[in-house]
């Protein structure tokens, strides 16, 4: 483990004891990763919440009940930081307060947030939890960086739960990737005429697990 220029930013290697060990299901796992925030939290159980950035209120709503009730039973969230469902989860967690955590998986350089706006919600990220990536600092968002993040997601999850996902979203490919490694995968079903649901109904076609309360995932993950 060593510190960088940033001096609330560390990077362990894959050698390193603080090492995910999850990271290296992967086929490519991260020689590197850069972490802001309190590294000890990687250790923790994981459950990732991900959906549609667009996600409707019922999507938002949904994101915070799953991610709230979750945290209270001892997960660490994970979700990408991203708009929409990913940014409620974070927060649901982050609201409530002391002994719940949260880990955001990026897709720049630590010392960049992206979107922009989500500024505010990185700074309490860290403080109440972590942001990792792989990618050095000075990196900017690139579209290829983020379905990379995506498997990081994937491969520290115990269980991945899709709220909200379109046809071709980003949490499909993140599900998948989950599915692949041997994870539980989640799906919330909705309307058939709802944009945002026709991913999730795609991934109970394929197998996932359709839930419509967190007891339900719960019971299938022992943590």
């Amino acid at each position: 483990m060593q510190s960088t220029s940033h001096h609330s930013i560390i990077k362990i290697t894959r050698g390193d004891p603080l090492y995910p060990a999850r990271l290296n299901n992967l086929y490519d796992p991260p020689n590197c990763l850069y972490i802001k925030g309190d590294v000890r939290l990687l250790s923790m159980p994981m459950i990732a919440v991900v959906g549609s950035r667009k996600a409707s209120s019922e999507g938002l709503q949904n994101a915070r009940a799953f991610a709230q009730a979750l945290s209270k039973a001892g997960a660490l969230i994970v979700s990408g930081l991203a708009r929409g469902v990913d940014a409620a989860a974070h927060q649901a967690a982050i609201d409530l307060g002391k002994n719940h955590f949260t880990l955001a998986a990026c897709g720049t350089g630590l010392d960049q947030t992206y979107p922009r706006e989500h500024q505010s919600l990185a700074k309490a990220i860290s403080g109440q939890g972590l942001l990792i990536s792989e990618l050095p600092l000075g990196a900017g968002p690139k579209p290829f960086h983020f379905p990379r993040r995506n498997r990081l997601i994937a491969a520290l999850a115990l269980g991945v739960v899709v709220i909200e996902a379109a046809d071709k979203s980003g949490s499909l490919i993140t599900a998948r990737i989950a599915a692949d490694l041997g994870r539980e995968v989640f799906a919330l079903p909705g309307s058939i005429r709802g944009p945002y649901s026709c991913g999730c109904h795609k991934l109970i076609q394929q197998g996932a697990k359709l839930v419509c309360s967190p007891k339900e995932v719960l019971e299938e993950l022992i943590f």
